[in-house]
């Protein structure tokens, strides 16, 4: 028998254990653990599993039959009625369960979107991960075939909620090399993906009405961890040279200053210095997310503020979810020492034991034996053709609709739209209706901003991208031509 009958708590209350059965049974069909066509246990066997006389339960099933609950099948057995749902009583009202002030703060916020991926005849330009095409998965085979030798043999501990040493070993060797973070693989901390890293960050760091400045536009899981805080969201606006400063009464910066999200935009140097001043002037922490900035296509690479921070005030969030494949939810945190251990001890709350260990171990390999270093330089090549592609096709075949901004990294182009905002909404519309989706950029504005839209092409190839851009062209035709 694959259920559980309720039969103590009757127990309790009916003094004939054939009652007691029966309300049980009665209790489970109404709650729906015993749906129409389950068979039943033979009056033997359930008298044999609850300690019953045989006669208790066929009294009880006698009764379920006189009103309906089951039948009888020769040869086969007994089962719950199938037309069980007439006869059940109008369910009692179940209770409110009251949330705490953090539930309610939860509850508040705007409820996450899913957006639907590229089907036949359409296509979508909302990030769908990064592309599969290129992945060296033979390679990847081998490292994850690898780990799970180690692991059968494995005397690693299961105590470091950091994460795999080995791969956090590997991160601090590549982040030296790449980005120029002097990092030392004790500072950093392993995440179910960077947005944990974010969410814990900001409750260790934010009280209740706490200020915390905030890009504006902004990464929309920055905003949300900040509001899930009760911290309040300072907008510091955004230009092309990226977050503009100001001596902002605060102690806690969200920025993401190698490529801004979502606009594009690069910090540049001197802002980059103004920043890691105002910290040290406000005793502020700056959280520095560097989300695609390994895709940088033409240009030099600034230095991250991690490489800059001689103060140790910049905590560095990084993933592979870009660089990787979407569903490897391993993101990572170069903290500063005196974060170290309130780090540890608040991730151990939600996961004393790291997990994903067999993909930290693989990933590890991966890295050391150089395979991610030159995944990372075919993937720039490939998305960097997929971008200058975008880029001209938007200005061919759509170019009085947006203006872009201008970018040489990243996995999706920001562009404002040239028209009203009641034009927008229309031409959005229209080309949703013809197959036809991109990230309206509104989600992104801590308040009332002009019309912009972001298009991610990583996971659609040329044929795709312009056959997008082309339809979003006539729809906006047969728009205008609508209106004469």
């Amino acid at each position: 028998m694959d259920f559980i009958l309720p039969l103590e708590g009757h127990s309790k209350i009916h003094r004939y254990k054939y009652l007691a059965l029966y309300h049980a049974l009665r209790e489970a069909i109404h709650e729906g653990t015993l749906s129409g066509g389950t068979r039943l246990p033979s009056t033997r066997e359930l008298a044999q599993l609850y300690g019953l006389s045989r006669g208790s339960v066929s009294q009880a099933y006698d009764m379920l039959h006189g009103d309906g609950y089951i039948h009888s099948v020769l040869g086969s057995g007994t089962y719950v009625s199938n037309t069980v749902s007439s006869i059940i009583e109008e369910p009692c009202e179940t209770a409110a369960i009251e949330l705490s002030a953090w539930g309610h703060t939860v509850m508040g916020m705007p409820k996450m979107e899913r957006e639907w991926k590229s089907m036949e005849n359409r296509i979508s330009f909302c990030d769908a991960g990064p592309s599969l095409d290129l992945f060296p998965l033979a390679e990847w085979k081998s490292a994850i075939a690898a780990a799970v030798r180690e692991e059968l043999d494995s005397s690693h501990s299961l105590e470091d909620t950091a994460g795999d040493i080995e791969l956090r070993e590997a991160i601090a060797a590549h982040l030296r090399r790449s980005r120029g973070i002097a990092a030392d693989a004790e500072q950093i901390c392993l995440f179910n993906g960077s947005m944990q890293a974010l969410v814990l960050l900001a409750q260790l760091l934010l009280e209740p009405g706490q200020p915390a400045v905030l890009e504006n536009p902004c990464y929309t899981g920055i905003s949300r961890a900040v509001a899930a805080c009760g911290a309040i969201a300072v907008a510091a606006p955004v230009d092309g040279d990226g977050i503009v400063p100001r001596d902002w009464d605060a102690r806690l910066l969200f920025v993401t200053p190698g490529r801004q999200y979502p606009t594009g935009a690069v910090l540049s140097p001197a802002r980059r210095r103004e920043l890691l001043a105002w910290a040290a002037r406000r005793n502020a922490v700056i959280i520095e997310d560097d989300y695609d900035s390994e895709f940088r296509f033409a240009g030099r690479p600034l230095e991250p503020l991690k490489a800059l921070d001689r103060e140790e005030r910049v905590v560095y969030v990084g993933s592979f979810s870009k660089t990787m494949f979407a569903a490897l939810r391993i993101g990572y945190a170069v903290l500063p020492p005196s974060l170290v251990e309130p780090m540890a001890r608040a991730k151990a709350l939600y996961e004393p034991v790291s997990p994903a260990r067999l993909e930290q171990r693989a990933l590890a390999r991966f890295m050391r034996r150089g395979e991610y270093a030159r995944h990372l330089r075919r993937m720039r090549r490939y998305y960097g053709d997929k971008h200058k592609w975008l880029r001209a096709s938007m200005q061919k075949h759509a170019g009085g609709l947006f203006d872009l901004q201008p970018s040489d990294a990243g996995l999706h182009v920001y562009a404002r739209w040239r028209g009203s905002a009641e034009d927008y909404e229309l031409f959005r519309a229209a080309a949703f209706a013809d197959g036809v989706q991109f990230r309206d950029a509104s989600a992104y504005q801590l308040s009332i901003g002009a019309p912009a839209a972001c298009f991610c092409f990583a996971h659609l190839d040329q044929k795709q991208i312009t056959e997008g851009i082309q339809r979003m062209a006539n729809v906006w035709k047969v728009v205008l031509s609508g209106r004469q």
